[in-house]
Protein backbone atom coordinates (compact mmCIF):
# COMPACT_ATOMS: atom_id res chain seq x y z
CA UNK A 1 0.00 0.00 0.00
CA UNK A 2 1.29 3.29 -1.02
CA UNK A 3 2.37 5.56 1.46
CA UNK A 4 1.32 8.67 -0.83
CA UNK A 5 -2.27 6.85 -0.33
CA UNK A 6 -1.98 6.82 3.65
CA UNK A 7 -1.28 10.26 3.43
CA UNK A 8 -4.23 11.19 1.35
CA UNK A 9 -6.89 9.39 3.34
CA UNK A 10 -5.65 10.79 6.16
CA UNK A 11 -5.63 14.15 4.76
CA UNK A 12 -8.88 13.73 3.75
CA UNK A 13 -10.00 12.59 7.18
CA UNK A 14 -8.56 15.36 8.98
CA UNK A 15 -10.24 18.22 6.69
CA UNK A 16 -13.72 15.73 6.36
CA UNK A 17 -13.25 17.04 2.57
CA UNK A 18 -12.02 14.79 -0.26
CA UNK A 19 -11.70 18.27 -1.96
CA UNK A 20 -9.73 19.64 0.84
CA UNK A 21 -7.34 16.46 1.00
CA UNK A 22 -6.60 16.20 -2.72
CA UNK A 23 -5.87 20.38 -2.08
CA UNK A 24 -3.46 19.18 0.46
CA UNK A 25 -1.61 16.52 -1.50
CA UNK A 26 -1.53 18.46 -4.98
CA UNK A 27 -3.95 16.00 -6.84
CA UNK A 28 -7.60 16.40 -8.46
CA UNK A 29 -10.46 15.47 -6.27
CA UNK A 30 -10.72 12.16 -8.43
CA UNK A 31 -7.59 11.00 -7.77
CA UNK A 32 -7.81 11.31 -3.98
CA UNK A 33 -11.47 9.44 -3.87
CA UNK A 34 -9.48 6.67 -5.88
CA UNK A 35 -7.07 6.66 -3.64
CA UNK A 36 -9.65 6.14 -0.90
CA UNK A 37 -10.80 3.07 -2.59
CA UNK A 38 -7.91 1.20 -3.54
CA UNK A 39 -7.05 1.13 -0.19
CA UNK A 40 -10.38 -0.24 0.51
CA UNK A 41 -10.25 -2.56 -2.17
CA UNK A 42 -7.05 -4.18 -0.42
CA UNK A 43 -8.49 -3.89 3.25
CA UNK A 44 -11.29 -5.38 1.71
CA UNK A 45 -13.47 -2.91 3.71
CA UNK A 46 -15.57 -0.05 3.12
CA UNK A 47 -13.53 2.70 5.44
CA UNK A 48 -16.06 5.80 4.59
CA UNK A 49 -19.95 5.58 4.33
CA UNK A 50 -20.73 7.71 1.09
CA UNK A 51 -24.16 7.24 1.30
CA UNK A 52 -24.45 9.75 4.28
CA UNK A 53 -24.45 13.72 3.69
CA UNK A 54 -21.87 14.59 5.17
CA UNK A 55 -20.37 11.37 4.55
CA UNK A 56 -18.90 9.56 8.09
CA UNK A 57 -16.10 7.17 8.38
CA UNK A 58 -17.36 3.61 9.53
CA UNK A 59 -16.04 2.01 12.86
CA UNK A 60 -13.81 0.20 10.88
CA UNK A 61 -12.99 3.73 9.02
CA UNK A 62 -12.11 5.02 12.40
CA UNK A 63 -9.45 2.68 13.40
CA UNK A 64 -7.99 2.57 10.51
CA UNK A 65 -7.60 6.20 10.18
CA UNK A 66 -6.36 6.06 13.86
CA UNK A 67 -3.01 3.94 13.07
CA UNK A 68 -2.38 5.31 9.79
CA UNK A 69 -2.07 8.80 11.09
CA UNK A 70 0.46 7.28 13.48
CA UNK A 71 2.28 5.68 10.70
CA UNK A 72 2.13 8.92 8.45
CA UNK A 73 3.30 11.11 11.23
CA UNK A 74 6.36 8.40 12.12
CA UNK A 75 7.25 8.25 8.51
CA UNK A 76 7.42 12.13 8.04
CA UNK A 77 9.28 12.10 11.79
CA UNK A 78 11.98 9.55 9.66
CA UNK A 79 12.39 11.56 6.55
CA UNK A 80 13.30 14.49 8.55
CA UNK A 81 15.63 12.61 10.48
CA UNK A 82 17.48 11.03 7.90
CA UNK A 83 17.77 14.79 5.97
CA UNK A 84 18.97 16.35 9.29
CA UNK A 85 21.64 13.83 9.43
CA UNK A 86 23.04 14.53 5.85
CA UNK A 87 23.02 18.07 7.04
CA UNK A 88 22.07 18.30 11.43
CA UNK A 89 22.34 22.36 10.78
CA UNK A 90 19.56 22.72 8.29
CA UNK A 91 16.77 22.45 9.93
CA UNK A 92 14.29 25.20 9.26
CA UNK A 93 11.18 25.47 11.17
CA UNK A 94 7.75 27.11 9.49
CA UNK A 95 6.39 29.43 11.39
CA UNK A 96 2.77 29.99 10.13
CA UNK A 97 1.20 33.81 12.04
CA UNK A 98 -0.84 36.49 12.14
CA UNK A 99 -0.08 39.99 10.67
CA UNK A 100 -0.32 41.54 13.91
CA UNK A 101 2.33 39.51 15.74
CA UNK A 102 4.94 42.04 14.05
CA UNK A 103 8.33 40.94 12.66
CA UNK A 104 9.94 43.53 15.41
CA UNK A 105 8.35 40.78 18.09
CA UNK A 106 9.21 37.73 16.46
CA UNK A 107 13.15 38.98 15.12
CA UNK A 108 14.07 38.72 19.14
CA UNK A 109 13.32 35.06 19.36
CA UNK A 110 14.83 34.20 15.95
CA UNK A 111 17.90 35.88 17.07
CA UNK A 112 17.99 33.59 20.22
CA UNK A 113 16.75 30.48 18.57
CA UNK A 114 19.76 30.83 16.20
CA UNK A 115 22.24 31.00 19.00
CA UNK A 116 20.34 28.18 20.77
CA UNK A 117 20.01 25.68 17.70
CA UNK A 118 23.21 26.89 15.35
CA UNK A 119 22.67 26.56 11.86
CA UNK A 120 19.14 26.06 11.92
CA UNK A 121 16.66 28.73 10.62
CA UNK A 122 12.76 29.79 11.08
CA UNK A 123 11.24 30.27 7.80
CA UNK A 124 7.87 32.99 8.80
CA UNK A 125 5.03 33.16 7.04
CA UNK A 126 1.88 35.81 7.21
CA UNK A 127 -1.45 35.29 6.66
CA UNK A 128 -5.01 35.75 7.37
CA UNK A 129 -6.01 33.94 10.42
CA UNK A 130 -8.70 31.24 9.09
CA UNK A 131 -5.86 29.77 7.21
CA UNK A 132 -2.98 29.04 9.76
CA UNK A 133 -5.04 25.68 11.67
CA UNK A 134 -5.21 24.29 8.10
CA UNK A 135 -1.87 24.94 7.15
CA UNK A 136 -1.02 23.20 10.84
CA UNK A 137 -3.20 20.35 10.01
CA UNK A 138 -1.41 19.93 6.59
CA UNK A 139 1.91 20.08 7.91
CA UNK A 140 2.93 22.73 6.19
CA UNK A 141 3.45 25.16 9.09
CA UNK A 142 4.98 23.27 12.16
CA UNK A 143 3.87 25.90 14.52
CA UNK A 144 1.47 28.32 14.33
CA UNK A 145 0.39 31.95 16.26
CA UNK A 146 -3.20 32.44 16.84
CA UNK A 147 -5.27 35.14 18.64
CA UNK A 148 -8.52 33.58 20.37
CA UNK A 149 -7.42 30.31 19.19
CA UNK A 150 -9.64 27.28 19.63
CA UNK A 151 -8.29 23.72 20.29
CA UNK A 152 -9.60 21.24 17.69
CA UNK A 153 -9.38 17.63 17.28
CA UNK A 154 -6.16 17.99 15.50
CA UNK A 155 -4.90 21.05 17.11
CA UNK A 156 -3.51 21.73 20.65
CA UNK A 157 -3.33 25.36 22.01
CA UNK A 158 -0.52 27.10 24.30
CA UNK A 159 -1.39 30.27 25.53
CA UNK A 160 1.13 32.91 24.86
CA UNK A 161 0.41 36.13 25.87
CA UNK A 162 -2.13 37.94 26.87
CA UNK A 163 -3.22 41.49 25.05
CA UNK A 164 -4.61 44.34 27.35
CA UNK A 165 -7.24 45.85 24.70
CA UNK A 166 -7.33 50.10 24.51
CA UNK A 167 -9.82 52.63 22.90
CA UNK A 168 -7.94 53.92 20.11
CA UNK A 169 -8.78 57.69 18.65
CA UNK A 170 -7.01 60.81 16.94
CA UNK A 171 -5.91 63.55 18.83
CA UNK A 172 -8.45 65.55 18.23
CA UNK A 173 -11.36 63.10 19.85
CA UNK A 174 -13.02 63.91 23.12
CA UNK A 175 -11.66 61.15 24.37
CA UNK A 176 -7.92 61.93 23.89
CA UNK A 177 -7.97 64.31 26.74
CA UNK A 178 -8.83 62.04 29.36
CA UNK A 179 -7.07 61.73 32.07
CA UNK A 180 -9.29 58.50 33.54
CA UNK A 181 -9.85 55.04 31.63
CA UNK A 182 -12.52 55.12 29.51
CA UNK A 183 -15.64 52.62 30.48
CA UNK A 184 -16.99 50.62 27.81
CA UNK A 185 -20.24 51.79 28.62
CA UNK A 186 -19.47 55.39 27.56
CA UNK A 187 -19.09 54.34 24.25
CA UNK A 188 -22.37 53.72 23.54
CA UNK A 189 -23.47 55.96 20.45
CA UNK A 190 -20.02 56.29 19.54
CA UNK A 191 -18.51 55.75 15.71
CA UNK A 192 -16.99 53.01 16.13
CA UNK A 193 -14.75 50.91 13.26
CA UNK A 194 -14.26 47.20 13.78
CA UNK A 195 -13.59 44.14 12.46
CA UNK A 196 -15.05 41.97 9.81
CA UNK A 197 -17.92 39.69 10.95
CA UNK A 198 -17.05 36.28 10.98
CA UNK A 199 -13.37 36.95 12.65
CA UNK A 200 -13.51 35.46 16.13
CA UNK A 201 -11.77 38.86 17.03
CA UNK A 202 -15.23 40.31 16.25
CA UNK A 203 -17.44 38.01 17.96
CA UNK A 204 -15.69 38.80 21.70
CA UNK A 205 -15.72 42.82 20.95
CA UNK A 206 -19.42 42.42 20.20
CA UNK A 207 -19.87 40.20 23.38
CA UNK A 208 -18.03 42.30 25.54
CA UNK A 209 -20.07 45.80 23.94
CA UNK A 210 -23.17 44.31 24.37
CA UNK A 211 -22.52 42.71 27.85
CA UNK A 212 -21.92 46.84 29.38
CA UNK A 213 -24.71 48.03 27.33
CA UNK A 214 -22.71 49.69 24.85
CA UNK A 215 -24.96 50.40 21.70
CA UNK A 216 -21.96 51.65 19.24
CA UNK A 217 -22.70 52.39 15.66
CA UNK A 218 -20.36 50.89 13.44
CA UNK A 219 -19.97 52.91 10.47
CA UNK A 220 -16.88 50.82 9.17
CA UNK A 221 -15.19 47.15 9.04
CA UNK A 222 -12.33 45.30 7.72
CA UNK A 223 -10.58 42.43 8.49
CA UNK A 224 -6.39 43.82 9.20
CA UNK A 225 -5.31 45.90 12.16
CA UNK A 226 -3.88 48.38 9.99
CA UNK A 227 -6.66 49.37 8.49
CA UNK A 228 -8.93 50.01 11.28
CA UNK A 229 -6.41 52.41 12.45
CA UNK A 230 -6.10 54.31 9.45
CA UNK A 231 -9.93 54.69 9.15
CA UNK A 232 -9.65 55.99 13.05
CA UNK A 233 -6.82 58.25 11.87
CA UNK A 234 -8.83 59.50 9.27
CA UNK A 235 -11.27 60.56 11.56
CA UNK A 236 -13.91 58.05 10.93
CA UNK A 237 -14.73 57.11 14.59
CA UNK A 238 -13.08 55.22 17.42
CA UNK A 239 -11.92 51.48 17.71
CA UNK A 240 -10.66 48.89 20.74
CA UNK A 241 -7.62 47.28 19.73
CA UNK A 242 -4.64 45.57 21.00
CA UNK A 243 -2.83 48.40 23.03
CA UNK A 244 0.55 46.90 21.64
CA UNK A 245 -0.34 47.52 18.19
CA UNK A 246 -0.88 50.72 18.57
CA UNK A 247 2.61 51.89 19.81
CA UNK A 248 3.80 53.33 16.63
CA UNK A 249 1.36 55.62 16.01
CA UNK A 250 1.33 56.87 19.78
CA UNK A 251 4.94 57.30 19.06
CA UNK A 252 4.31 59.70 15.69
CA UNK A 253 1.07 61.08 17.74
CA UNK A 254 -1.25 60.10 15.08
CA UNK A 255 -3.45 58.11 17.44
CA UNK A 256 -4.06 58.03 21.31
CA UNK A 257 -4.84 54.73 23.11
CA UNK A 258 -6.80 55.00 26.36
CA UNK A 259 -6.85 52.49 28.92
CA UNK A 260 -10.67 50.85 29.18
CA UNK A 261 -12.08 50.82 32.96
CA UNK A 262 -13.24 47.72 34.37
CA UNK A 263 -15.84 46.66 37.04
CA UNK A 264 -14.20 45.71 40.15
CA UNK A 265 -15.23 42.02 39.84
CA UNK A 266 -14.08 41.77 35.89
CA UNK A 267 -11.15 40.83 34.59
CA UNK A 268 -9.39 43.18 32.02
CA UNK A 269 -10.76 42.45 28.47
CA UNK A 270 -7.56 41.37 26.69
CA UNK A 271 -6.66 39.29 23.26
CA UNK A 272 -5.16 35.75 24.40
CA UNK A 273 -2.01 35.16 21.84
CA UNK A 274 -1.82 31.26 21.61
CA UNK A 275 0.85 28.97 19.96
CA UNK A 276 -1.51 26.03 18.06
CA UNK A 277 0.49 22.63 16.44
CA UNK A 278 -0.87 19.59 15.55
CA UNK A 279 -2.53 17.32 17.97
CA UNK A 280 -0.77 14.14 18.93
CA UNK A 281 2.54 15.22 16.70
CA UNK A 282 6.09 14.35 17.78
CA UNK A 283 7.61 17.81 17.76
CA UNK A 284 11.10 17.95 15.91
CA UNK A 285 13.70 19.10 18.96
CA UNK A 286 14.28 22.29 17.04
CA UNK A 287 10.39 23.05 16.83
CA UNK A 288 9.88 22.07 20.79
CA UNK A 289 13.05 24.73 21.54
CA UNK A 290 11.61 27.69 19.43
CA UNK A 291 8.21 26.81 21.24
CA UNK A 292 10.05 26.78 24.72
CA UNK A 293 11.71 30.26 23.77
CA UNK A 294 8.08 31.95 22.88
CA UNK A 295 6.75 30.57 26.50
CA UNK A 296 9.79 32.19 28.23
CA UNK A 297 8.49 35.76 27.82
CA UNK A 298 4.65 34.83 27.40
CA UNK A 299 4.39 33.77 31.08
CA UNK A 300 4.99 37.58 31.96
CA UNK A 301 2.72 40.08 32.87
CA UNK A 302 0.09 41.21 30.72
CA UNK A 303 1.34 42.71 27.18
CA UNK A 304 0.71 46.23 26.75
CA UNK A 305 -0.91 46.88 30.63
CA UNK A 306 -2.31 50.01 29.84
CA UNK A 307 -5.18 49.67 32.51
CA UNK A 308 -2.33 50.67 35.00
CA UNK A 309 -1.34 53.74 34.06
CA UNK A 310 -3.23 56.99 35.37
CA UNK A 311 -3.83 59.31 32.10
CA UNK A 312 -4.50 58.38 28.89
CA UNK A 313 -1.59 60.73 27.96
CA UNK A 314 1.12 58.25 29.71
CA UNK A 315 0.71 55.51 26.72
CA UNK A 316 3.97 54.15 26.27
CA UNK A 317 6.25 56.30 23.43
CA UNK A 318 7.97 52.84 22.10
CA UNK A 319 8.19 52.41 18.36
CA UNK A 320 7.48 49.55 16.17
CA UNK A 321 10.54 49.43 14.04
CA UNK A 322 11.76 45.93 13.06
CA UNK A 323 15.34 44.87 12.57
CA UNK A 324 15.24 42.42 9.78
CA UNK A 325 16.22 38.73 9.91
CA UNK A 326 15.77 37.63 6.17
CA UNK A 327 11.98 38.72 5.86
CA UNK A 328 9.81 40.76 5.00
CA UNK A 329 7.63 42.86 7.40
CA UNK A 330 3.88 42.65 6.88
CA UNK A 331 2.22 45.56 5.33
CA UNK A 332 -0.87 44.25 7.20
CA UNK A 333 -2.41 43.58 10.61
CA UNK A 334 -4.63 40.77 11.33
CA UNK A 335 -6.08 40.05 14.17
Amino acid sequence: MHLEALNIFCDVVRHQSFSRGALANSVSQSAASQAVRQIERRLGAQLIDRSRRPWQLTPEGKLFFQGCQEIVDRYHELEEAVQRRQDPAGYTVRLASIYSVGLHDLSQYVDRFREAVPGAHVDIEYMHPDEIPTRIQNDQSDVGLLAFATPGRDLTVVPWRQQAMAVACPPTHRFASRTTAIGPWELAGAAFVTFERGLRVRRELDRYLRRHGADVDVVAEFDTIENIKQAVEDGAGVAILPESTLRREVERQTLVAVPLDRLDDEARFVRPLSIVHRRRRRLNPAVTEFIRLLRLDGAGPTDGDVSARPAAGAATRTTGTAHTTGHTAPATATP
